[in-house]
């Protein structure tokens, strides 16, 4: 009795042990495809990024605030002078009843600025004025953050 043998079988296995990898043709479609979807989505997200440090810093001044209604409750009135915001950190010399420090440290706006604290205000004459200079940081121009409400 003879055996009769498969040969098909051993060509298909033949065939599968040459292709074990991905053909270059095959990797440059799939990094293609991949770029199409970045090219679509990363726009969609980019200015989410400026939105979230337009909110960060909204946030800092709203706990700047915070601080600061703690100091004049305590002293009085708001910090004057130079120090300014430093005043909420370290005891000023002529603070009585001063009960800080009403903040850890004095943190820079989103962009790396430091925020602008005047007092009195000129925006908000009986209490101060506080702002982010923004994301170009400058003074004065639309994109700053502040503590008042801006006419439009």
């Amino acid at each position: 009795m003879k055996l009769r043998t498969n040969y098909p079988l051993n060509s298909q296995l033949s065939t599968l042990n040459h292709r074990r990898g991905f053909t270059l043709i095959e990797l440059l479609l799939v990094l293609v495809i991949l770029g199409i979807l970045a090219a679509i989505v990363v726009p969609k997200f980019g200015g989410r990024t400026e939105q979230a440090r337009v909110a960060a810093a909204q946030t800092q001044i709203a706990g700047f605030k915070t601080a600061l209604d703690a100091f004049e409750v305590d002293t009085g009135s708001y910090p004057k002078g130079s120090a300014g915001l430093m005043d909420l950190v370290q005891q000023p010399r002529d603070a009585q009843g001063w009960k800080g420090p009403y903040m850890n440290e004095i943190p820079l706006d989103p962009w790396q600025h430091p925020y602008v604290y005047v007092c009195p205000g000129r925006n908000n004459p009986s209490s101060y004025d506080l702002y982010s200079m923004g994301p170009d940081g400058r003074e004065g121009t639309e994109d700053d953050i502040t503590n008042w409400a801006k006419n439009k």
